[in-house]
């Protein structure tokens, strides 16, 4: 049985044990060996999240099962390949369709059995749920530190960074130019608009020149500062 293997680690996850792509490959070729399968090779994302299936290595590795390539899919652990239920059940609809097994390690999963395929529909729904709650303190904390006016990520345009590299301060010039495009904002003006009354004015924008999607997150920060 020729099979090909599936690694992926997200940003966030690479100094985790057990989640490196060097433990995954040797987990799957481990595996393959001790059930008598032809491992042909093992593709990666490094550096992605599974929301999404807008993977290089997904695509890859679904262009193989549609070419009738392999008969097995390994990964290590479910959720190294989605962590969307939808998605889980596209794919494996996909695999069953061109006779592949698919087999997750640690999921103790392998769909050609009736077990392995009522553990993955249950599986894949932790690993969606796990995602969901991680996007929910995620933008609790984020909400908190904007909340606190500190600073998440690059300093927003309308500030400084203060001497404690931490906290922001207000920026006297910038606030001028929030005001002006709120109140534009307001009468109804788009954001294409608003750039040409700014750059009337003779206010800078942060970085390079004013332009829509500029204006647009100046606006949506204000409205995250005021939750």
């Amino acid at each position: 049985m020729n099979a090909i293997g599936y690694i992926r680690v997200s940003t966030d996850e690479q100094a985790r044990e057990g989640i490196s792509l060097e433990n995954q490959r040797e987990k799957i070729a481990a595996y393959c060996s001790l059930n008598d399968m032809v491992l042909l090779d093992t593709i990666h994302d490094d550096g992605i999240s599974a929301k999404n299936l807008n993977r290089d290595g997904v695509q890859v590795l679904i262009d193989m099962v549609k070419q009738g390539k392999v008969d097995a899919v390994i990964v290590y652990k479910l959720d190294r390949l989605s962590r969307s239920v939808k998605d889980t059940i596209s794919l494996i609809e996909l695999f069953d369709k061109h006779k592949v097994a698919f087999h997750s390690i640690v999921d103790h999963i392998d769909t050609k059995t009736a077990t392995g395929r009522f553990f993955l529909h249950i599986m894949s729904s932790l690993a969606q749920m796990e995602r969901e709650l991680i996007g929910e303190r995620t933008k609790d904390a984020l909400s908190h530190k904007i909340g606190k006016g500190e600073r998440v990520g690059h300093v927003p345009f309308g500030y400084s960074l203060g001497s404690n590299g931490k906290t922001l301060v207000e920026n006297p010039r910038e606030q001028e130019a929030i005001s002006i495009i709120k109140n534009l904002h307001k009468k109804g003006l788009t954001y294409r608009a608003i750039c040409r009354e700014l750059q009337a004015k003779t206010y800078q924008a942060k970085h390079g020149k004013w332009h829509p999607q500029k204006v647009k997150n100046i606006i949506d920060y204000q409205v995250r500062r005021a939750i």
